[in-house]
């Protein structure tokens, strides 16, 4: 039995990949594609929808789904953890609809953040540079922000790190203490270097997204878990088997 999905944001360049990933799957059948200012109620009917829109669109689009009994799959950025935060109390008991949320569908961009969350608690100088192509609308990206929020959690009760001169501008913004630098060029798919520093030494840990078919694994993979997801669920790697010396929230 296949699934039925609704894009919401179809035109945009995540929206047309993940719905061709869909007409093409035997698994799932593309019943809505809506434009980021089209009307939600196309999605009425869908099993499952998938929210690639703005920052801006993305939260009315989810209330109007889990209103209307429809998990989501979010792949817009811009959920911060107070964004998060709101939205798990807004269907906290309501065992009927699920949100997962996945501020990266790279599979190889998921390890990088848990590898980073596995270092933090190694260096006290830390910094994020990340780069994308020249029309994402919104910085820090939701994948650096991610992975600052899990570095943060990671160092626990060793606290913020080690960034000097944050009140000027240049030194970029901090998230859960960590300064992260944004780069919007053309030419840039996505890319993201997550810097560390120590006694003698300097550790880099970097992911480069170099085609969009870098996303197809885990936009399948997050769109077989919405079909029963319940609650929130936040990034792919909870999706994944990463083991027990995975980073965890």
């Amino acid at each position: 039995m296949t699934t039925t999905v609704a894009v919401v944001g179809a035109t945009g360049k995540m929206g047309q990949l993940a719905s061709q990933i869909i007409d093409a799957s035997p698994e799932f059948e593309l019943v809505a594609q809506i434009d980021s200012t089209g009307e939600l109620s196309e999605m009425l009917g869908a099993d499952i929808a998938v929210d690639v829109t703005l920052p801006s669109v993305s939260p009315g689009v989810v209330e109007y789904a889990i209103a209307h009994g429809i998990n989501v799959l979010v792949g817009t950025s811009g959920w911060s953890g107070e964004r998060i935060a709101a939205l798990e109390r807004t269907i906290t008991g309501d065992l009927a609809v699920g949100v997962i949320i996945v501020p990266n569908f790279s599979i190889g961009s998921v390890l990088a953040t848990s590898f980073a969350a596995m270092a933090a608690r190694f260096f006290d100088s830390i910094e994020i540079v990340e780069a994308h192509h020249a029309s994402k609308v919104d910085s820090p990206s939701g994948t650096a922000v991610r992975t600052a929020e899990l570095m943060g959690v990671a160092r626990g009760v060793l606290g913020p790190v080690s960034a000097p001169h944050v009140d000027q501008r240049a030194r970029g913004q901090q998230v859960s203490s960590i300064p992260i630098h944004s780069l919007r060029m053309q030419g840039v798919v996505a890319k993201q270097d997550v810097i560390f520093g120590g006694n003698g030494e300097v550790l880099t840990i970097s992911h480069e997204t170099l085609a969009p078919s870098a996303y197809e694994a885990g936009i399948l993979l997050a769109l077989r878990a919405t079909r029963t997801v319940r609650g929130v669920v936040v990034g792919l790697d909870k999706l994944l088997d990463l083991g027990p010396s995975a980073a965890t929230e």
